[in-house]
């Protein structure tokens, strides 16, 4: 009984904290009384008012641009059937990838620089979660491409579809 007290107590303690800090808070602004502003403060708000204001988009999630460049991996075995972020089980002997942003069911169309093999995949995954890889494939479209045996390779991506 002693401890649900204690709690009773420092939940009210909290309660009436809060609301001390707040209560000050809408006090000060009502009371503050404006101050003759300082020769420092009056130079730098001329400066500030001659940077131009520019607006700052949020990043797209777009991260793939037309002929994208970087490092592809494909998935070890140990993922086959598991579940991918899309809800498919993964199928090692189907043409699929893993994108960080792209949306789940865009074409895209890998090329391995080294050899200039190509294959279309479909991203049904997210990933790859190690930095530097642009894309992780499947072992089909990694045999295709021949990068099989390197496990990693220089790529380009093209958007085929969306």
């Amino acid at each position: 009984m002693k401890r649900s007290n204690n709690k009773r107590y420092l939940g009210q303690i909290v309660v009436a904290c809060a609301v001390l800090c707040l209560s000050s808070a809408v006090g000060a602004q009502e009371t503050v009384a404006p101050q003759a502003e300082s020769p420092k403060k009056e130079s730098l708000q001329k400066e500030e008012s001659k940077i131009e204001e520019v607006q700052i988009d949020e990043p797209q999630k777009e991260a793939v641009k037309e002929g994208a460049i970087g490092v592809a991996s494909y998935y070890a075995a140990k993922f086959q059937g598991r579940r991918t972020a899309s809800g498919e089980r993964f199928n090692s002997k189907v043409l699929t990838a893993a994108h960080l942003t792209l949306p789940f069911g865009t074409l895209l169309k890998v090329t391995n620089l080294q050899n200039l093999k190509s294959v279309i995949v479909r991203v049904n995954d997210r990933g790859p979660h190690v930095r530097g890889r642009i894309v992780d494939l499947s072992r089909a479209a990694a045999e295709l491409i021949g990068m099989r045996h390197t496990g990693t390779a220089r790529v380009e991506l093209e958007i085929l579809a969306k």
